[in-house]
C-alpha cells in the first residue's frame, strides 16, 4: 500500500497488470462538540473529458444519479451520518468500462445543506480516500486529508487520470466555498 500527501502522484495499473476494478472507499468522522447539528457528508465523482468538464450531466454520480450510462462508475448510496469506523460510502469503478473520453475520473466530497446548518470540513476528522482491489480487499493507495479546511464546504480529494494508456491517482486536497453548486458549475454539470 502506498500512502499519499497533498499533491503526490502515483501509477495505478501499471503497478498493479491486469487490475481493471478497484473500489475507492471515502470515510470521514465529525467532530461531536462543534456543531449540534447531524452533519451528512455525500461523495460525488464526475467523469472529466480533456478539458476538465464532464461531456454530459450524466457523467456526475452521486446519490441521486448513482450509476454512469457505461456501467463504469457506480455509487453504492449516501451515508447520512458518517458513523462507525471505516469507509462511510463507497464507489465501485470497472477502468475498463470506462469510454475513451474520459481521461479523468474526479472524488469529490461536500457537506449537505452546510451553509444552512453553518457547517465546513474545519468540523471534519480523519476524512480520507483509500483504493482498494475489491477482490482481494488489498488496499493500493491511501491518502488522510489532515489540512484544517476552516471555510470550504467543498473538497476535491483525489483524480484517477489516464496517462500513456494507464491510471494514476492524484491525491488533490483542494478546498472550495460555495458547496456542491461551485463545484459543479467548475466541472460544467447543468445546476
Amino acid at each position: 500500500m502506498v500512502n499519499l500527501v497533498k499533491g503526490q502522484k502515483v501509477e495505478l495499473t501499471k503497478s498493479n497488470p491486469g487490475l481493471t476494478k478497484i473500489n475507492a472507499g471515502l470515510g470521514w468522522d465529525v467532530n461531536a462538540f462543534d456543531s449540534g447539528t447531524a452533519f451528512d457528508l455525500d461523495a460525488e465523482v464526475f467523469l472529466l473529458g480533456d478539458n476538465g468538464k464532464v461531456t454530459s450531466d450524466s457523467d456526475f454520480i452521486f446519490y441521486g444519479n448513482m450509476t454512469h450510462p457505461s456501467g463504469a462508475v457506480e455509487h453504492t448510496g449516501d451515508n447520512r451520518d458518517g458513523a462507525g469506523e471505516g469507509d462511510d460510502e463507497t464507489i465501485r469503478i470497472d477502468l475498463s468500462r470506462v469510454p475513451e473520453s474520459i481521461t479523468r475520473i474526479s472524488f469529490v466530497a461536500t457537506i449537505y445543506d452546510a451553509e444552512t446548518r453553518n457547517q465546513n470540513f474545519g468540523q471534519v476528522r480523519n476524512a480520507f480516500i483509500r483504493i482498494y482491489n475489491p477482490d482481494t480487499n488489498e488496499e493500493l493507495i491511501r491518502y488522510d486529508l489532515t489540512e484544517d479546511y476552516s471555510i470550504e464546504t467543498a473538497l476535491i480529494i483525489a483524480e484517477l487520470y489516464r496517462h500513456n494508456g494507464e491510471w494514476k491517482f492524484n491525491a488533490v486536497g483542494a478546498g472550495y466555498q460555495g458547496g456542491l453548486e461551485a463545484i459543479c458549475r467548475g466541472y460544467g454539470v447543468n445546476v
